[in-house]
């Protein structure tokens, strides 16, 4: 029964987490966006001390349930190791704790986050839910698009509108490529000794099994009735049940409750652990298990390298878009900006870089294309703004609505339309309004602000070709002049960011 309830609730968190990364509609996040935010890490650097308080009396009375339940990448390793086991039954072994590697990446975890954000990108590749946002937001969500188109074709050639097409395009190759390198190393290690990552490399997982060996429920042997068959340590994923010394390593013990199913014999139950029920073999027990055979405390080699898969294949081929079918239109390219844009709400690149952890929730949710994760080694992974495909439209706050680290604060749609991100510069030779010798004033009538206007460019000729001017105190850097100036592959004119936002 109680392992019935925990995979209810798990597949419940999971598949709904999951949806939060491959809604691009944005609308499940009204409902489901505090399952990001009750994720421990996030929820730390959030200052959220109700969540975390919350987590760890959960995991003092009932042992590490955020890692079986709540945690999105625990769950996904058991999907993996779920399906292994139908090739190979009773194919896990007791084996004792590799504490030096669990304390010691413990230890590079902290000194990474306390360090500066120079080094929050090593944190990031170790924080689960991240690493697990990663995964579904650069593999899983591309094929869930592509899945959403083609049900929008057959939907169109039916006379349907119930679905409506979008695109699908790389956000960034680096991001692209540590989430393959993550799901690899997962799928290797979930696949053959189930919850390997969560007891040597996860720091959630050591912080919360610290926890775990003083939680008030746990499973506990009983030694009278159990007849030391094993097969509890032989379902067990974690490898934490010692059948033959008749202990469990709480720490490493995700109460996943497999272990009471499998016995047959119901020598395990989850109950209070009290110092009485302290394993002491009987005497028909000691005959049995005093044996000449010792207990086998070889340690099992841990996967120390693998294979970096080469990524050749772009996500989608995209048809070319054309010009009245006469000529190509140029895609533009990024420009060359002194200090990277950030979204409203993030306060200071500073503080955004401390916050962040780059699980890329933001940019999975962003209905105008301008946030992309940092191919910056700086900032890898966190996201950051351009406008080649859109721009940051001022009724929008989604960003801000779904952040579950605090690195995007909430904002309303006033507090928007009034915080300075950037400020738009105009490049002379770019513009076509000096190169080509037209009208255009395209950033003028585009910018919500007002904050740019067309004067003559002979200041002694009120007839002479208008240029765009930019009022700097007025922009917000909203990149609507950027993403609609005609002029390619660059635009004539540019947002460069700002370290600190103000209000204007």
């Amino acid at each position: 029964m109680l392992r019935t309830i925990r995979l209810t609730l798990a597949i419940v968190f999971f598949a709904f987490i999951t949806l939060l990364f491959l809604d691009f509609s944005g609308t499940l996040h009204s409902w489901m966006g505090w399952m990001a935010k009750i994720q421990f890490l996030p929820a730390l650097l959030a200052l959220n001390v109700g969540v975390v308080v919350l987590l760890v009396a959960l995991t003092l009375l009932f042992g590490r349930v955020y890692c079986s339940v709540i945690c999105p990448l625990g769950v996904f390793q058991d999907v993996i190791s779920r399906f292994a086991g139908k090739r190979k039954k009773n194919r896990f072994r007791y084996s004792p704790a590799l504490k030096w590697l669990r304390y010691g990446m413990l230890a590079l975890f902290a000194v990474a986050l306390v360090a500066g954000i120079r080094f929050h990108a090593v944190a990031s590749l170790l924080e689960p839910y991240s690493s697990y946002g990663r995964i579904a937001s650069n593999l899983f969500a591309p094929v869930y698009q592509w899945g959403n188109n083609l049900l929008a074709y057959w939907a169109e050639r039916a006379d349907s509108y119930a679905f409506y097409e979008t695109e699908v395009w790389m956000k960034s190759l680096s991001t692209f490529i540590i989430a393959v390198i993550t799901l690899v190393v997962l799928a290797v290690l979930a696949w053959r000794s189930g919850r390997t990552y969560c007891n040597t490399i996860c720091p959630v997982g050591t912080v919360l099994g610290f926890l775990s060996k003083y939680s008030l429920f746990k499973p506990v042997i009983d030694t009278t009735k159990c007849n030391g068959c094993g097969l509890c340590a032989r379902n067990c994923k974690a490898s934490c049940i010692n059948s033959k010394a008749h202990e469990i390593d709480y720490s490493r013990c995700v109460a996943c409750m497999d272990c009471l199913d499998k016995c047959k014999q119901g020598a395990i139950t989850y109950t209070r652990r009290h110092k009485s029920n302290a394993p002491k073999a009987s005497a028909q027990t000691q005959e049995k298990t005093s044996t000449p055979d010792s207990i086998d405390d070889t340690r099992r080699a841990f996967l120390s390298a693998t294979a970096v898969l080469a990524t050749t294949a772009a996500l989608k081929a995209q048809e070319k878009n054309v010009d009245g079918g006469l000529a190509v239109i140029e895609e533009k390219k990024i420009p060359a900006r002194a200090t990277a844009i950030i979204p409203p709400g993030a306060l200071s690149a500073r503080n955004f870089a401390q916050h962040c952890t780059a699980c890329q929730l933001c940019v999975s949710v962003c209905p105008n294309q301008v946030l992309r994760p940092s191919s910056d080694f700086m900032k890898l992974m966190q996201p950051e703004m351009s406008y080649e495909r859109g721009y940051c439209r001022p009724e929008c706050t989604k960003c801000s609505e779904v952040c579950p680290a605090g690195a995007i604060r909430p904002i309303t749609k006033a507090d928007k339309s009034a915080i300075q991100i950037g400020h738009a510069v105009w490049i002379k030779e770019n513009c076509i309004c000096i190169t080509d010798d037209v009208e255009c004033g395209n950033c003028a009538r585009h910018c919500p602000v007002s904050a740019i206007q067309m004067v003559a460019s002979d200041p002694e000729s009120q007839e002479s070709i208008k240029i765009p001017v930019v009022n700097t105190e007025r922009c917000i850097g909203c990149g609507a002049c950027e993403n609609l100036c005609p002029s390619r592959p660059f635009s004539a004119i540019y947002v460069e960011g700002h370290m600190m936002h103000r209000t204007v």
